[in-house]
């Protein structure tokens, strides 16, 4: 016990940054921990933000669950670079070559300010029409165009967020990501309530409060990574130099995250649609969809936290030569994932009502939510797998396998079958769960049989 407690103390000061030597458990171990915890605080913006909302009535809930299936258009762009930010600065590390990592991160950072405001902008002056095409009702729209509003304008914390933790973690840095994920939680926990109900000498705003806490949470966050990756006592010290447009290596990122941001891309459109599907049954069916959606996002961040030890491990043992170890290293992460979605699994499907009645009483919103987790719950031994071999596929540079994956199982399958379970034999949401829960174990039977196959071991960035 006392070895296990020193290791997790390791783990949390982010004692060791190279992983490509020693015990293949112990590295897991070491950048899981971290990354799990960093993602259970991502997870929790989630939690927190519909757990205070939820308090002001449906058509609230309804406006954060609208405008954040738009939103994930930013999520896409900001998980692509994230994803080829940890292969990039993994492979540098695993070359024992920080100034090449250094390079790279100052260009992820150009590139993710360019592409918020690009992203941003549009959504703030058009955040009415948004909420008009997704089906809202006008008096939602009304009291929740504000909210859409600012959380548009937060995009580039957003995407700063997401990507800095990426190379942060390529580094071997996950303590410092998750540091920052505990300041910007924090912050946004205790500001949720006092924006959103007007506490002490603040006004208040309603679900506006949510966005701002939000934005003020997530932009500290960002800043404390960018002090990280730019102190002169870390592994690598990012420079003004690195900030200059350089052609090679901006090409090398956009073809690396094109990848990752058209698969988020592609299961991001099709929560889209199937938001914009649920929402022909009502502001119940929304708001007991979005509830259960944060719910699982609750549980499934933590995991992405193994997925993401996983891409690390690849990248940086690719890059010293090794992809035995990398390989190995990425079996036994989708193991544990197994386990530890396996358990959480079985108590949500369990308890369903309960947790779901800690945000929500209305019967009709609750029955929603219930059925729509419980469904969920059934495929989390497929998600375990696939999220950590997806995951060691992008750490390897190899995002074009993942990609046509998701094409398949997401727009070829899970669409038409969510449409055809919905209206034509007429299963209501519940044909838009069952269709969730098909596609993603599909999606991680397709994941197992391509990472069997090998071929990217000999991938190159």
């Amino acid at each position: 016990m006392t070895k296990f407690f020193e290791l997790f103390l390791a783990a949390l000061r982010g004692t060791e940054t190279n992983f490509t030597s020693g015990s293949i458990n112990r590295a897991i171990f070491l950048l899981s921990v971290p990354m799990i915890l960093e993602m259970v605080m991502e997870s929790l913006f989630a939690v927190v933000d519909v757990f205070f909302v939820a308090r002001i009535g449906t058509e609230a809930v309804a406006t954060v669950g609208l405008t954040e299936s738009v939103l994930t258009i930013v999520y896409a762009l900001a998980i692509g670079m994230s994803t080829a930010a940890t292969a990039l600065v993994a492979r540098r590390i695993g070359e024992n070559n920080p100034r090449g990592a250094e390079q790279a991160i100052g260009q992820v950072i150009l590139i993710s300010l360019t592409a918020a405001i690009a992203l941003g902008l549009p959504g703030f002056l058009w955040a009415e029409t948004i909420l008009r095409l997704m089906g809202g009702s006008e008096r939602l729209i009304a009291n929740g165009v504000g909210f859409t509003r600012m959380i548009f304008a937060s995009a580039p914390a957003i995407m700063l967020l997401h990507t800095l933790s990426g190379c942060l973690r390529g580094e071997g840095m996950a303590s410092v990501a998750m540091q920052s994920l505990w300041l910007a939680n924090g912050i946004n926990i205790l500001l949720c309530p006092v924006l959103i109900f007007g506490w002490g000498p603040f006004p208040e705003m309603g679900v506006m409060g949510s966005a701002v806490a939000t934005t003020i949470g997530r932009a500290s966050g960002a800043l404390y990574q960018l002090a990280a990756l730019t102190r002169r006592s870390g592994i690598v010290q990012v420079r003004r130099a690195d900030l200059t447009p350089n052609t090679d290596l901006i090409r090398s990122l956009l073809s690396l995250s094109a990848g990752g941001t058209a698969q988020f891309l592609i299961g991001s459109a099709s929560w889209v649609f199937l938001t914009r599907l649920v929402s022909s049954f009502g502001s119940d069916a929304v708001a007991g969809y979005t509830i259960a959606i944060r719910i699982l996002i609750f549980t499934i961040l933590p995991s992405w936290g193994l997925a993401n030890a996983a891409a690390t491990l690849v990248g940086q043992n690719l890059g010293a030569g090794q992809p035995e170890r990398a390989e190995t290293s990425a079996w036994r992460a989708a193991i544990g994932n197994m386990v530890f979605l396996v358990l959480v699994g079985i108590g949500f499907y369990t308890f369903a009502a309960e947790v779901v009645g800690i945000f929500n009483r209305d019967p009709a919103v609750v029955a929603v939510a219930v059925q729509c987790l419980r469904i969920f719950c059934l495929g989390y031994v497929a998600y375990a797998y696939g999220m950590v071999l997806t995951q060691a596929l992008n750490g390897a540079g190899d995002t074009r396998t993942p990609t046509l994956i998701n094409i398949v199982c997401f727009w070829l399958i899970e669409i038409p079958l969510a449409y055809a379970l919905a209206e034509w034999l007429h299963w209501g949401p519940e044909g838009v769960f069952w269709s969730v829960a098909f596609s993603e174990s599909l999606l991680a039977v397709c994941a197992i049989a391509v990472f069997r196959r090998g071929r990217w071991k000999a991938v190159t960035v």
